[in-house]
């Protein structure tokens, strides 16, 4: 009970900050106007993940708690719902679409792929198994999320080859969109190739989030080489041209390899 009572404690605490005589900013808040703190948190659990940084994970994962809290603590002000009843409705949904673990009579055998989001289409009353998705997901993650649903209900390759000669196909209708300087169609095939680019990552479990971070990260560590280099034999990044960029970038490139 005593982490349980850590827990009421946390409720009270920001029941007492939302109170008269509280916090005037935390009395301040509104739904809307902590979606920007929500999101950042989110972000410095999901980088405290892949720094494999666990002080920090604990720590975030309090702020984050601190904002679902918060929300929940909105709703209740307004005799919506509580936390609690937040916390039985995902009870409920974990147990029913879990039926071959809580449920003995029924044989995890016949638990198909897309049992799950079958089930979630039926409990929603979702005219689509695409439903669900949130519209302001970052691009890359609600193209996977889009494609991992339809491919939960068999609409998907088996094989990479198919996959792979997609993304070439896209990538020409790319180079001939740019050929014919109709801007929004460049527009279209560029997101059409992504798109492309998306479901070869999913095929091979490939993040497209984290695979973009770290290519962008490299690109910043031999960015910041190439500055260095040329600020340690005197002239400067501004006043450097491509060619000189692009060679001392080459041999960054060879370096690496070794």
């Amino acid at each position: 009970m005593e982490k349980l009572d850590k827990f009421l404690e946390l409720i009270n605490i920001l029941k007492t900050l939302r109170a008269p005589g509280g916090c005037d900013w935390d009395r301040e808040q509104t739904h809307s106007s902590l979606i920007p703190y929500l999101t950042e948190e989110t972000y410095e659990v999901i980088e405290a993940i892949e720094n494999n940084d666990s002080d920090s994970l604990k720590e975030e994962l309090g702020d984050l708690l601190l904002h679902v809290l918060f929300q929940a603590e909105l709703s209740s002000e307004k005799k919506q719902f509580d936390i609690f009843d937040s916390i039985d409705a995902i009870n409920k949904k974990l147990v029913e679409r879990h039926p071959y673990v809580f449920n003995k009579n029924v044989n995890d055998k016949n638990y198909e792929k897309g049992d799950w989001e079958k089930s979630k289409k039926k409990e929603k009353k979702r005219d689509s198994v695409l439903e669900g998705v949130p519209r302001s997901l970052p691009g890359l993650l609600r193209s996977r999320r889009i494609q991992e649903k339809a491919a939960s209900v068999g609409f998907d390759w088996k094989e990479p080859a198919p996959i792979i000669s997609k993304v070439y196909e896209e990538l020409d209708e790319v180079k001939e969109a740019i050929a014919q300087e109709e801007q929004e169609q460049i527009e279209m095939e560029l997101g059409d190739l992504m798109f492309a680019v998306v479901n070869l990552s999913r095929f091979y479990n490939i993040d497209p989030e984290s695979a973009l971070k770290k290519s962008t990260n490299k690109f910043i560590h031999r960015f910041n080489q190439i500055e260095k280099q040329i600020d340690d034999s005197g002239g400067s990044i501004e006043k450097s041209d491509l060619e000189t960029m692009d060679k001392i970038w080459n041999q960054i490139k060879e370096n690496e390899k070794k």
